[in-house]
Protein backbone atom coordinates (compact mmCIF):
# COMPACT_ATOMS: atom_id res chain seq x y z
CA UNK A 1 0.00 0.00 0.00
CA UNK A 2 1.30 3.42 -0.97
CA UNK A 3 1.71 6.08 1.70
CA UNK A 4 2.47 9.77 1.62
CA UNK A 5 5.39 11.02 3.70
CA UNK A 6 5.45 14.73 4.47
CA UNK A 7 8.55 16.17 6.11
CA UNK A 8 8.24 19.45 7.99
CA UNK A 9 10.30 21.56 10.38
CA UNK A 10 9.24 19.40 13.35
CA UNK A 11 11.29 16.54 11.85
CA UNK A 12 14.58 18.45 12.22
CA UNK A 13 16.83 16.79 14.79
CA UNK A 14 15.14 13.39 14.60
CA UNK A 15 17.29 10.29 14.28
CA UNK A 16 16.95 8.30 11.07
CA UNK A 17 16.90 4.58 11.86
CA UNK A 18 16.77 1.50 9.68
CA UNK A 19 14.15 -1.25 10.00
CA UNK A 20 16.29 -2.89 12.74
CA UNK A 21 16.43 0.32 14.80
CA UNK A 22 20.07 1.10 14.00
CA UNK A 23 20.84 4.79 13.55
CA UNK A 24 21.89 5.76 10.03
CA UNK A 25 21.84 9.53 10.51
CA UNK A 26 19.99 12.59 11.75
CA UNK A 27 17.68 15.02 9.96
CA UNK A 28 19.54 18.34 10.05
CA UNK A 29 17.13 20.41 7.98
CA UNK A 30 13.88 20.27 6.06
CA UNK A 31 13.61 22.51 3.03
CA UNK A 32 10.44 22.64 0.92
CA UNK A 33 9.31 19.27 2.30
CA UNK A 34 12.66 17.58 1.64
CA UNK A 35 14.65 16.11 4.54
CA UNK A 36 18.43 16.58 4.53
CA UNK A 37 20.29 13.98 6.59
CA UNK A 38 23.73 14.02 8.16
CA UNK A 39 24.79 10.35 7.95
CA UNK A 40 26.11 8.49 10.96
CA UNK A 41 29.90 8.06 10.64
CA UNK A 42 29.49 4.28 11.02
CA UNK A 43 27.02 3.87 8.16
CA UNK A 44 28.24 1.39 5.58
CA UNK A 45 28.74 2.08 1.90
CA UNK A 46 26.12 -0.59 1.15
CA UNK A 47 23.44 1.22 3.15
CA UNK A 48 24.44 4.54 1.60
CA UNK A 49 24.15 3.02 -1.85
CA UNK A 50 20.70 1.59 -1.10
CA UNK A 51 19.58 5.05 0.03
CA UNK A 52 20.89 6.58 -3.19
CA UNK A 53 23.56 8.52 -1.33
CA UNK A 54 26.65 8.79 -3.52
CA UNK A 55 30.10 10.00 -2.62
CA UNK A 56 30.85 10.06 1.07
CA UNK A 57 32.36 13.57 0.85
CA UNK A 58 28.92 15.21 0.97
CA UNK A 59 27.92 16.80 4.27
CA UNK A 60 24.21 15.99 4.01
CA UNK A 61 22.04 13.82 1.79
CA UNK A 62 18.44 14.01 0.67
CA UNK A 63 16.23 11.35 2.19
CA UNK A 64 13.89 9.92 -0.44
CA UNK A 65 10.33 9.55 0.84
CA UNK A 66 10.10 6.12 -0.86
CA UNK A 67 12.65 4.80 1.67
CA UNK A 68 10.63 5.94 4.72
CA UNK A 69 8.23 3.59 6.51
CA UNK A 70 7.01 6.09 9.10
CA UNK A 71 7.77 9.26 10.99
CA UNK A 72 7.20 9.16 14.75
CA UNK A 73 7.56 11.85 17.41
CA UNK A 74 11.19 10.81 17.94
CA UNK A 75 12.54 9.28 14.74
CA UNK A 76 12.27 8.66 11.03
CA UNK A 77 12.07 4.91 10.47
CA UNK A 78 13.25 3.55 7.13
CA UNK A 79 11.60 0.76 5.19
CA UNK A 80 13.56 -2.45 4.65
CA UNK A 81 16.45 -1.59 2.34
Amino acid sequence: MSHQINFDDSDEGKEVVDADGDTVGRVVSVEHGTAHVDPDPGITETVMSKLGWGDSDEETYILQEANVAEITDDEVRLDHL
